[in-house]
Formats: structure tokens, sequence, C-alpha cells
């Protein structure tokens, strides 16, 4: 993609979202570490259902590892990979109430020496919870910086590196969240919805997803003789997700 193209890409993702944050619940920067953690290979939907009960009871390093393994894990029975999540989120507590005073650090290598952390996790917590210009590269990120050719890479670090380079400096802190719910919401795995995707002129991706409604749409009735009016038909837009 071209430079120039790159910086109208992102100016029209402000203007459409000016302040993007994550769907992931939370209030504290540990409470954003512990749902990203839990986060791996499920729904923001599943991770917010149970952190809405668990953050109830225990909402800091101390409390949680206070409930334990069995009485932290009946919280997250309802997110995929729960056991080990459990284990990995208590021995977390343990070592940020131990080395950390119960804080989370504002450190890439501290942070991913953390059990469970990934180099994507720490991305994610030094983005929204520290406004550091980071680019966490999950799996939507990926797709749609390969597809728009925004920034081309086999795999995640290669694609956050040119993602970092790709960039406008003005929109780095933002990237992250307008491109995860832009791959979330329009630009789909198995099919972009390109017919509503506000930046489609300025991406490479061929063919482009038509319209189904334009397909779809019924053929125009016939007028009666006598009315001289031509044919007319009509067909709904679709609205764009909030």
């Amino acid at each position: 993609m071209k430079p120039a193209d790159r910086v109208e890409l992102f100016k029209r993702f402000r203007a459409a979202n000016p302040k993007p944050v994550t769907e992931l619940e939370y209030q504290t920067p540990f409470e954003l570490l512990a749902a990203v953690l839990l986060s791996a290979q499920a729904t923001d939907r599943s991770v917010n259902a149970a952190t809405r009960l668990l953050f109830a009871v225990a909402r800091t390093p101390a409390a949680i590892l206070a409930l334990g393994v069995e009485g932290l894990e009946p919280y997250l029975r309802t997110i995929g990979l729960y056991r080990s999540k459990t284990k990995h989120l208590i021995e977390t507590c343990r070592i940020l109430v131990q080395a950390h005073g119960g804080e989370v650090p504002r450190d890439r290598e501290a942070l991913e020496a953390l059990p469970g952390v990934g180099r994507k996790t720490a991305n994610v917590v030094l983005n929204t919870a520290f406004g550091e210009p980071t680019m966490a590269v999950d799996t939507h990120i990926f797709r749609v910086s390969n597809r728009m050719k925004l920034a081309v890479g086999k795999t995640p670090r290669q694609v956050e590196d040119g993602l970092m380079r790709a960039v406008p400096t003005d929109a780095l802190v933002d990237a992250h969240h307008w491109l995860i719910l832009h791959g979330r919401y329009v630009c789909k795995a198995r099919k972009p919805e390109c017919w509503r995707c506000p930046v489609a002129d300025l991406c490479p991706y061929r063919p482009k997803t038509p319209d189904p409604l334009a397909a779809d749409a019924p053929a125009p009735r016939a007028q009666a003789k006598s009315s001289g009016q031509a044919p007319t038909a009509s067909r709904r837009r679709v609205q764009s997700e909030s």
C-alpha cells in the first residue's frame, strides 16, 4: 500500500471512530491483564461474562491469589482452556504480589515473564493500559494487514514489525484497535464485507466481495401500460455495525 493511501486509511478510521477501545471490560491495568490472559482462544463476550462475576469478589492480584486454584476455577469454567488459564492466572498473581508489589509492570520483559503472557498480551497491556505505541497482532490484524498489503508477513512478528514501520506515527497508539475492529466486523476471514468497507477503494484485495442484496434483489415489477411510468426497483442498504 502506498504511503499516501496508508495516511488516508487511518484518517478514515479515525473519522469513523475517534477513540477506539478494547471490547474487554476492565477498570485497572491488572483487570486488563487478567482479561487478556483469559481471552486466548476465547471470545471477548465469554471473558467479559466471567470477569464480571470474578471481579465482583476479587479484582486484585492478592485477592485472586487468596482464592487459590479451587476457588478461582468455578469463575472460569465457561472460558476455553479454563484449567490451564486458572493456573496461569494464579501464578501470575503470585509473581505480581511477590515481585511487583501487586502492580502490573510497565515493562515488556517483566510482562512476558508472567505465566501465560506472551508478546501479544504484553503489547495489548502496554498499549491499552499504558498508552504505549505497540502493535498486538492477533488473527484479525494478521489477516487484515496481509490482505490490504499494509504489512505483509508470514508470522505475527513479521507483521508487527511491518506495521510499526507502515502505520503513521500519529496513528500508532490507536491502530491496534482500529485494525482489530475492522477485521472482526468488516474484513472478515471467509467473506469480507467489501461493499460496506470505508477503505475499499484503498485496498488492493481482489476480487472484492459483492453486495449480496444487490445480487438477490427481486426484479422490478412491470407497470401497467396506461401508467406511462418506467418500472422502478428498490433494495435495502446494509447498515454499518456499531
